[in-house]
């Protein structure tokens, strides 16, 4: 898997889609310095602030494509794994809309923004705004 991971397409990791990722992955785990951080990163690349700000309803939005809606609903399911058990469905819908060398990008960037997150909420890192107020 490692070797994989070292030849997997980075097109996937530098993505639009995998800072849509990043971005929903933080909002589930109610990490504000990774929210702050990301959602800067994917209006730098382009991305939209209404998009944004529906991230969190994308299932009831039309504003994403059938690859983003593929890997947002496998982020979710990795992410929520304790709970979601990752459904076959969600896990076929990926794998259909990824090459294996993708998914297999998309699924090490989703367990690393987790490991982030838990870093930067078990660490205590906050967002800008809240150094500001406490200055």
């Amino acid at each position: 898997m490692i070797g994989r991971q070292r030849s997997a397409p980075s097109d996937v990791n530098r993505s639009k889609l995998m800072e849509l990722v990043k971005v929903r992955v933080s909002q589930i785990n109610g990490c504000p310095h990774c929210l702050h951080m990301h959602r800067h990163d994917a209006l730098k690349q382009g991305e939209t602030e209404e998009r944004m700000l529906l991230l969190s309803a994308w299932r009831e939005s039309q504003l994403y494509s059938d690859r983003e809606r593929a890997a947002l609903a496998w982020a979710e399911s990795l992410t929520n794994i304790a709970e979601s058990r990752a459904p076959d469905a969600d896990y076929e819908v990926a794998k259909s809309t990824f090459s294996e060398d993708e998914l297999l990008a998309l699924s090490i960037g989703i367990a690393m923004i987790n490991a982030w997150n838990r870093l930067a909420i078990g660490f205590r890192l906050q967002h800008p705004a809240d150094h500001k107020r406490a200055a």
